[in-house]
């Protein structure tokens, strides 16, 4: 039957080894030998080990007698591999039986094998390097069960991710209900189920790279990379980021580089002004479009990519060619199929959805939260012009938003120099008509909400999902006629 050594009580800090052979001699003085320092359990026949190993699923190493009846040694390594397959099998023998071993050590399920009658310091040394091998691939296989694990829980983020992406880049995501965006939506939404290349020629701050996006996301690409570079970032003597370069071409480049084709393969480059390409760098776009290759700086191997191309500028493309400015080839190569933005002063009516959308942007980003805009700095907006575009709308919701009160309104005063303050009236004369009805409605909202509640301010302000301060500036500003009844807010 199976045994084990008399042990300290900390067997589960020591290494588990089975010794193996008929002879009680041999068993009691490998107990003995190396009984200190690890866990030992024994058996004196083949049966006996591998109850042994399904008793003691701890066992790291064997030390098996090569010469016992019924079952030798060589036959006991054969049942374990598959059941005990990380198992570390060091035999003993004590005769010139080596042919049988010897196939056993190139089948791989033998360490090493020693004879008797054994040295004990070799017979520690293999035990202790026995139990390194058996650490070492045990480590391997929780290092990559963790690696298969963690790639999975990868492929399930990446797929989040480019659903998440997808929702973020719909064309419904492109703020605005005005005739002239849906125009161009619709436009896009068309090219974008196919792989055309598209020319987008609009004003700076239109929003090009969200209908690049867009384009990209709503195709048959959509689960392959978006690449987006402005040109105008990329200099003359740097093509190397659109190309790619070899290790060593010039002081910067430490290693090899793929450049933003090879980055995009399978997917799509949108290359942000292109109109202020330099003369030499259209050339090399040009080829690279016509061959559907690149060749990285310093190398002369071609590189094939499969890109879809989407290019945007705000230049006068056609004029540019006229004048010499920009290759015909490139610009017919590029203008496959073209779309525009309009420019916000063309769509002025999309001025409050988009302010209200920075707003709520802003309120998602930080611990701050403002209600909108009021409707003379609604007013006020729409007035303008926006040379800068949507970007430029963006940027003064941001300002005004740092100089708000939390649960208050933008006003006009808090938009900079450049927003005129005293716009008049908009284009169809109805401005200062629609401001009053406006705020009849809002205040006639705020007088149900308090007769609701008994003109209690904090009961109010609860429902209403605003601060008792900003509930009394609208009383107010209103001139409800109970803001007496409060006095101060506190």
């Amino acid at each position: 039957m199976p045994g084990e050594s008399s042990a300290s009580g900390a067997h589960s800090e020591k290494a588990a080894i089975l010794v193996v052979d008929d002879e009680l001699d041999s068993v009691d003085l490998l107990r003995i030998t190396l009984g200190m320092d690890y866990t030992v359990y024994t058996a004196t026949s083949g049966q006996d080990a591998l109850s042994a190993l399904a008793e003691h699923p701890d066992i790291a190493l064997a030390i098996i007698d090569q010469r016992m009846p019924e079952m030798s040694g060589v036959e006991f390594i054969r049942r374990t591999l598959e059941p005990y397959p990380d198992l570390v099998r060091v035999i003993l023998t004590g005769f010139t039986d080596i042919d049988s071993l010897i196939d056993a050590i190139n089948a791989g399920s033998v360490y090493r094998y020693l004879t008797k009658p054994w040295n004990k310091d070799e017979l520690l040394g293999v035990i202790a390097q026995g139990l390194e091998k058996y650490r070492l691939e045990r480590e391997n296989v929780r290092l990559q069960e963790e690696l298969r694990r963690a790639n999975g829980r990868l492929r399930v983020e990446n797929a989040q991710l480019r659903c998440e992406a997808k929702g973020r880049n719909r064309f419904d995501g492109i703020v605005g209900n005005s005739t002239a965006l849906g125009k161009s939506l619709a436009l896009a939404e068309r090219v974008a189920r196919s792989d055309t290349t598209v020319l987008i020629l609009s004003e700076t701050g239109t929003g090009k790279d969200l209908l690049a996006r867009a384009i990209h996301y709503n195709g048959p690409r959509a689960d392959g990379p978006f690449v987006a570079e402005s040109c105008v970032a990329i200099a003359k003597d740097l093509s190397s980021e659109l190309f790619g370069h070899k290790m060593g071409e010039f002081s910067d480049a430490i290693d090899d580089r793929a450049g933003l084709f090879e980055q995009a393969n399978g997917g799509t480059l949108f290359l942000d002004e292109i109109g202020d390409c330099s003369v030499e760098l259209q050339s090399q776009l040009l080829r690279v479009i016509e061959e559907r290759e690149v060749r990285r700086v310093g190398e002369n191997i071609p590189r094939s990519v499969d890109v879809r191309l989407i290019a945007a500028t705000h230049h006068d493309l056609e004029k540019d060619v006229a004048e010499g400015k920009f290759r015909q080839d490139l610009f017919f190569r590029l203008d496959v199929f073209s779309l525009s933005l309009p420019p916000l002063r063309e769509r002025k009516e999309d001025i409050p959805l988009l302010a209200q959308h920075f707003v709520d942007q802003f309120n998602r980003s930080g611990a701050r939260r403002v209600l909108g805009c009021t409707s003379e700095a609604l007013d006020v907006l729409s007035a303008h012009d926006f040379p800068g575009n949507v970007r430029e709308l963006a940027n003064e919701i941001a300002r005004a938003f740092v100089l708000a009160d939390d649960d208050s309104y933008i006003s006009a005063d808090m938009f900079s120099k450049r927003i005129d303050r005293a716009p008049g009236l908009t284009a169809d004369g109805n401005a200062s008509s629609f401001r009053n009805d406006l705020e009849r409605y809002e205040a006639g909202l705020l007088r149900d909400a308090l007769e609701r509640n008994s003109w209690n301010r904090t009961k109010t302000a609860e429902d209403l999902g605003i601060t008792r301060r900003a509930l009394f500036d609208k009383i107010r500003k209103f001139k409800l006629g109970v803001a007496s009844q409060y006095g101060d807010p506190q």
